[in-house]
């Protein structure tokens, strides 16, 4: 037998090694347009181009639906994406259906029901819908009570191509790798998160867990012992934890690096700021909010875009990423030396605002959208979407040059993006749609009351 030469067997070992980087990078960091790894992709953008993305489909008769899956339980979390794999969470009671209340109406009363549930992580083929896994994080009676219109499992999941990570709030955080197994769980007490002004008003747990780097963020605001954590995402040691002096709120951390400085920036009612992520040390802060802060911080270019609403607030901030110390407004004031703009009342209460080809798109649980150009924060115009009896309450997700909108009634308009209102289409998903959807080459996948729908043009 002719024997291979040395040269080209070392060629051979370079090319095997250079591949095995390659696949090991391309797993470290998302892949913009494919990957949607958290609760609105990547940065907690929304946006997700360089695919055509549908403008007309039809759930119940199959136009322009590539799959549907299954996902029984009841839950609010949005899907999550990696590579070849769509994952989400649920709280499944067994041998009954939970009772779901959508719409616009003010009941405050949690569900009080006692029913033991089933936590679990399911993940399908994101280009067939298949099962590939699924895994029980916990079981037992939920420690808190829901919100009406809310379920036992509102956060989102985290992916790093690696690692898998869910937060049941007060049930625990566990992570798993990416066939199922479990990697680590950590109890994080009691998180009580309950309207602060009416304690007994519980709602349950919605702040999802962020992955950056080796670590994992998590925000959690509660009645009693509120803070903002690290944990090192292989072995779940607390890397640090900072105290935080605010009410319940419900929104998701973001975290973003420019210029050296990488800083988890979080909304709050008392204490709206931005932590240093390798240490939890406070940079900068400011008050004056809603009541009840739920939308996430959205980061574009130099600017942080921070909304909430409730009670006698509903503001809009815009805040330069470089902010330091107490950067409050001053009465009657709607901008200073790090806040570029304001606007007092057209803030969002429920759903995440998004900033697409530099306009923000602001939506209300009515469906008011208000529309401004990011930089000056002037208002290019106003619209509501539907007819006003139908709320919103998933947040916006964008790519191609359009912007889609999922009310909870199931119906989903897609606009064109532009300084001017321009409606698309408007395209029925047949059930109950809370769940912000994800995007992924060329494929929109909605979370519906009890199904995942993959539509593609």
């Amino acid at each position: 037998m002719k024997k291979c030469p040395f040269w080209l067997l070392m060629a051979a070992l370079v090319a095997a090694i250079v591949f095995a980087s390659s696949r090991l990078l391309a797993q470290q960091s998302a892949m913009p347009g494919i990957d949607w790894p958290q609760f609105r992709g990547i940065g907690a953008s929304g946006t997700a181009d360089g695919f055509p993305l549908p403008d007309r489909w039809n759930a119940a008769t199959g136009q322009n639906v590539r799959w549907t899956a299954v996902v029984p339980g009841l839950s609010h979390s949005s899907p999550v994406v990696w590579g070849d794999m769509v994952c989400v969470t649920t709280a499944v009671a067994q041998g009954k259906e939970e009772a779901l209340k959508v719409g616009l109406y003010g009941n405050i009363t949690p569900v009080d029901d006692a029913t033991p549930l089933s936590w679990e992580v399911h993940c399908f083929d994101r280009k067939t819908g298949a099962k590939r896994w699924s895994a029980v994080a916990h079981k037992g009676i939920p420690k808190i009570k829901r919100h009406p219109k809310g379920t036992h499992a509102n956060s989102t999941l985290a992916t790093n191509g690696r690692q898998i990570v869910a937060m049941f709030g007060s049930e625990g955080l566990f992570v798993y790798d990416t066939r199922g197994t479990l990697l680590w769980k950590k109890d994080l007490g009691l998180l009580e998160s309950s309207y602060f002004q009416v304690p007994e008003a519980q709602w349950g747990f919605a702040s999802s867990p962020v992955i950056h780097g080796d670590s994992v963020i998590v925000q959690a605001d509660v009645l009693k012992g509120s803070f903002l954590a690290a944990f090192d995402i292989a072995t779940g040691r607390e890397l640090w934890r900072t105290e935080r002096n605010d009410y319940p709120t419900w929104s998701t951390p973001t975290v973003h690096s420019a210029n050296g400085r990488t800083q988890v920036i979080v909304n709050g009612f008392k204490h709206v700021g931005g932590y240093d992520l390798a240490t939890g040390r406070e940079l900068w802060k400011m008050n004056g909010g809603g009541d009840i802060p739920v939308p996430t911080p959205v980061v574009h270019r130099d600017l942080a875009i921070i909304t909430n609403a409730h009670g006698p607030s509903a503001p809009i901030f815009s805040v330069r990423l470089g902010a330091s110390g107490d950067i409050s407004l001053a009465a009657g004031a709607q901008a200073n030396d790090y806040v570029v703009w304001s606007q007092p009342r057209d803030g969002a209460y429920m759903q995440t605002p998004i900033v697409y080809r530099d306009q923000l798109y602001v939506c209300r649980d009515n469906g008011v959208l208000n529309v401004y150009d990011v930089a000056t924060g002037n208002r290019l115009y106003q619209q509501r979407l539907a007819d006003g009896t139908t709320g919103f309450s998933a947040s916006a997700v964008a790519g191609d040059g359009k912007i889609y909108y999922s009310s909870e009634d199931g119906s989903v308009v897609v606009l064109k993006a532009g300084s001017t209102f321009e409606q698309i289409a408007e395209n029925e998903m047949g059930e109950t749609l809370m769940a912000t959807p994800a995007i992924s080459e060329g494929a929109i996948i909605f979370r519906t009351r009890t199904r995942l729908v993959s539509v593609a043009r």
